[in-house]
């Protein structure tokens, strides 16, 4: 399927704009219960620093602002939510829950390795 070699560029800038526009949400939930109640009580130090990161990280991400490094923190973020919340309760991440931390995870080391690309703001993709 070459013919879609010339769309590599676009295609990742979508994955990295749809990628940080989901993960702010994670955190808008967490500090404002939008747009929907985040159902885990109140916030502790560690569900605030994750919020905070979600939610400035994902936001930054999606403008490709400072894309590695918050790319890296937040690959980071997800790789600890992984195995603090979901990895003691099954081996399979199908059965503990933790599919998207593992995917944020991932494609958050892609994002940190690659930068911006194009449809960023960042000047050195």
């Amino acid at each position: 399927m070459t013919f879609l070699n010339k769309f590599q560029d676009q295609t990742y800038a979508l994955l990295r704009i749809s990628s940080g526009f989901l993960f702010l949400w994670h955190g808008a939930q967490k500090f404002f219960n939008y747009p929907i109640n985040f159902p885990h009580g109140p916030l502790n130090n560690l569900t605030t620093a994750a919020a905070a990161i979600e939610l400035i990280g994902g936001t930054l991400i999606m403008l490709g602002l400072f894309t590695r490094p918050v790319a890296f923190i937040s690959s980071g973020t997800m790789a600890v939510a992984y195995w603090m919340v979901h990895a003691g309760k099954n081996w399979f991440p199908i059965a503990n829950g933790g599919e998207i931390s593992v995917l944020f995870c991932f494609v958050f080391l892609l994002i940190a390795t690659r930068g911006a690309g194009i449809w960023g703001l960042d000047k050195n993709t």
